[in-house]
């Protein structure tokens, strides 16, 4: 036990110091005025390339740490799923929150048992904002497909009352909660900018990652080119939406008692364990002691993952 308490002085002056110099980073660094001005209005730097998926990313600043990942595309998918988490924190910050609780556990860890236990614990911690980003995403997606009938409803019938499509989509923002309405307010703000509908539409597919609302985004763009009976054809897919939510949710009824039982048998024996460590670490210690022993623990850690995913894998059925 002596070592551990130099380990732990050790371990918090670097992370305090470490916690430091990023606040400094994140505080000094400098930003567009062009994105600040625009950020006012909800678009950042939409406005200021063809391609939506770098618009995401400039969304969160042309960092230091983007330019190290941009080569390998992390940076990038991480902006890209902080936008449809709807989480308002930039790449930088996300990525210092995983680093922190990285070296919490770790300082924690090999503070009351050993070194590999504290990697293992500072690994658990630091997944838990991507299992928080993950689970915003597929919440915000949820409930934008369930308003998303009543979206095609209020455009239908705001076209066939006359109105133009831009009046019928300031009819849905004011009409419907978020996430739909700021979704839409977007697409709205990015037209009177002087953005072309279509490529405000686009944005807003990759922002959402809805394949119901790129349904409904191709079918707009293909009427503004082509022409036709917009309304009609929104109807159609509005009748199409409604029917595979029904669907969606006789299955999610169909599958629940297993879903329930794949979240009890991951969590359970790792909270089990967890608990056990917290009120008598020494009874735990023989698991993780050197030689062949860690094997236990380590393969019985890949098992709960691979059987969690395995059992997500069959409960999830596409429609």
């Amino acid at each position: 036990m002596p070592v551990a308490v130099p380990v732990l002085v050790a371990g918090l002056v670097a992370f305090a110091v470490v916690l430091l110099f990023m606040g400094l980073w994140l505080l000094l660094q400098r930003r567009d005025p062009v994105e600040e001005r625009l950020s006012e209005y909800g678009l950042q730097a939409q406005l200021m390339s063809s391609n939506p998926v770098g618009d995401v990313t400039r969304r969160y600043g042309r960092s230091t740490l983007q330019r190290i990942f941009g080569g390998f595309g992390v940076a990038q998918r991480l902006a890209l799923a902080l936008t449809r988490a709807g989480l308002p924190l930039t790449v930088a910050e996300f990525v210092l929150i995983v680093f922190a609780l990285f070296v919490t556990g770790l300082i924690i860890g090999t503070w009351r048992l050993n070194v590999a236990l504290g990697l293992v614990f500072g690994a658990v911690l630091a997944a838990i904002p991507f299992v928080y980003m993950g689970i915003r995403r597929r919440q915000r997606l949820r409930g934008f497909t369930e308003q998303l009938p009543d979206m095609l409803t209020l455009l239908v019938g705001g076209l066939r009352a006359g109105y133009g499509l831009n009046q019928a989509l300031d009819l849905i923002v004011q009409r419907l909660s978020p996430p739909m309405s700021s979704e839409i307010g977007n697409v709205v703000r990015a037209v009177n900018l002087g953005l072309p509908l279509n490529r405000a539409l686009e944005d807003a597919v990759v922002r959402i990652g809805s394949e119901d609302f790129n349904l409904v985004a191709v079918a707009i763009n293909i009427q503004r080119e082509t022409g036709g009976n917009l309304a009609e054809t929104l109807e159609i897919i509005g009748d199409t939406v409604r029917d595979r939510l029904r669907m969606l949710s006789e299955i999610r009824v169909l599958t629940s008692q297993q879903r329930f039982t794949g979240y009890v048998l991951a969590f359970l024996p790792l909270a089990a364990g967890l608990l056990i460590f917290l009120v008598n670490p020494e009874y735990v210690r023989d698991l993780f002691a050197p030689g062949w022993v860690r094997i236990l623990p380590i393969s019985a850690l890949l098992l709960q993952i691979i059987g969690f995913f395995v059992i997500r894998k069959i409960v999830d059925i596409e429609v």
